[in-house]
């Protein structure tokens, strides 16, 4: 027997689609056996791969780790070990950009078995009851946040990928020029325009990731709207929740929607593999678009092939979901990769949270978060 193990995320989302998908695969191969443990949503952010890489065949990965991967090879570059017609497939099918942010220095680290950007999700039971219009600009989005029940993911990680968010839909990303995060002028026009919505948030708002968001949003009637948090189908689904969410597209600044930063899930096999043929098989099996739509969504995945996102199947039990959201994935930003921006992340989300929760200097904070993405530059390997 051949035994492999997988490191993924503690949601139904991240694990039990991933597991299904494994004893699927395990049924068909007698003589394979793939365990998958399961860590927080957080830790998955965090928590560096090549620790991970050393216990896990397979790692279930955040994008930005691409830059991080390439420089110390702890996973292994998939273009090695995978054919180029299911590789182009692949990359023709993306969601948005999905399949290209695990690609760097030319090579594939993971493949996009997940596909996610924020999105906006409302309770229109209650928007009806209360005789409320969706928002459609920022301007409206701000009114409505006035009245208490507009929630967002707060924590610092979801707080820095709004900061990116409103500066690309203002024309510009960030973490492009080599001595400044962002223009001075859409830095400190971002931040205010964050501190407007901010100081109509409840503070419970500001310590809770997308997953708390629209568990409060569905297990309770005191928020009826998220304007911007990353996508997740299984609260459009019956039986998932006790009151169903609807998810849109998001709203608008100057006409343009909002661009918001690409997230989802890449699956990558460690450098430590010894079963390599079956760690590549089964890398095929659970990508495939065949079962993508059928029983990795099926069993509460969140799929990365575009077929998928297009399947009458996977939108009708989601409400739409996936046709509804699928612009805002194809416009979505691809945040940085490059070696030191995980410095970068873990440190700068937490001024811009205080910020949008107190006020405070905008100047003083862009010129802090300049100088964090100068240190980060500088990031080495050791």
């Amino acid at each position: 027997m051949k035994q492999l193990k997988g490191i993924t995320w503690n949601h139904s989302r991240g694990f039990t689609s991933i597991v299904a998908c494994a004893q699927r695969f395990s049924e068909l191969h007698p003589e394979v056996d793939i365990k998958w443990e399961k860590r927080s949503l957080q830790a998955f952010a965090d928590e560096p791969i090549d620790q991970l890489a050393e216990r896990f065949d397979f790692l279930i990965i955040d994008h930005p780790w691409a830059g991080f991967a390439a420089r110390t090879q702890v996973i292994q570059p998939l273009n090695t070990l995978l054919s180029k017609a299911f590789l182009d497939d692949q990359a023709e099918n993306s969601v948005g950009r999905s399949h290209e942010s695990y690609s760097f220095d030319q090579q594939q680290w993971a493949l996009a078995i997940d596909a996610a950007t924020p999105v906006a999700a409302s309770r229109p039971d209650l928007f009806e009851k209360e005789g409320l219009k969706l928002p459609e600009t920022w301007d409206d989005l701000v009114e409505l946040s006035k009245t208490g029940k507009v929630a967002i993911p707060g924590i610092p990680q979801d707080t820095l990928m709004s900061f990116y968010m409103i500066c690309s839909t203002l024309g510009e990303d960030v973490c492009v020029s080599k001595d400044k995060v962002i223009s001075d002028e859409i830095g400190l026009k971002a931040l205010r325009m964050l501190r407007d919505l901010g100081e109509n948030i409840r503070p419970e708002s500001y310590d809770w990731n997308p997953i708390t968001v629209y568990e409060k949003m569905t297990q309770t009637d005191e928020y009826i709207y998220s304007p911007f948090a990353y996508g997740y189908t299984n609260y459009s689904r019956k039986g998932y929740a006790r009151k169903l969410l609807k998810f849109h597209d998001m709203v608008a600044i100057n006409e343009q929607k909002l661009i918001s930063t690409l997230g989802g899930t890449g699956l990558a096999i460690s450098c430590k593999c010894k079963e390599v043929e079956w760690a590549s098989k089964f890398a095929e099996y659970a990508t495939h678009p065949d079962n993508q739509k059928g029983i990795f969504f099926d069993n509460g995945g969140q799929p990365g092939h575009r077929a998928a996102w297009l399947d009458e199947h996977t939108n009708a039990v989601s409400d739409q979901f996936f046709k509804d959201t699928l612009p805002a994935l194809d416009r979505a930003f691809l945040r940085p990769r490059y070696h030191g921006h995980m410095f970068f992340q873990d440190r700068a989300g937490a001024p811009i949270r205080e910020y949008m929760m107190h006020g405070g200097d905008e100047r003083k904070l862009l010129d802090l978060l300049n100088s964090i993405y100068e240190e980060s530059l500088c990031v080495t390997n050791e």
